[in-house]
């Protein structure tokens, strides 16, 4: 955990979320800047920067099938979603703590952007 990672800090409680499901692995809350109608979170407990610098494949799978629990529980399902991962700063990570957008409600476009 780091003090100045602001997922660090959600994990830990110590910076309010709008919470939606957790498990061991990792935890899901609302994001506060949604790109679409349903914008959902995923991030691991422990501090991992990036997708490039994990190294976890079993913790990696779990943080998929939350996001895809959530994707259920948002009602995403049937008509489908989309779960980004941006990785660095080129690939557009603004937060450097591994996280999965789950993004749905809404016909996603490709390409994205």
């Amino acid at each position: 955990m780091s003090d100045a990672c602001i997922f660090c800090r959600i994990v830990a409680g110590t910076i309010p979320a709008t919470l939606v499901a957790s498990n061991e692995h990792g935890v899901a809350f609302r994001d506060v800047n949604p790109q679409a109608p349903s914008h959902l979170l995923v991030i691991p407990r422990r501090h991992v920067a990036s997708l490039a610098e994990a190294t976890d494949g079993a913790a990696l799978g779990a943080l998929m099938l939350l996001a895809a629990e959530v994707a259920r529980s948002d009602g995403l399902a049937e008509a489908g979603y989309r779960v980004v991962v941006n990785t660095g700063n080129d690939g557009g990570q603004t937060v450097h703590h591994l996280h999965l957008h789950v993004l749905g409600g809404r016909a996603m476009h490709w390409p994205p952007g």
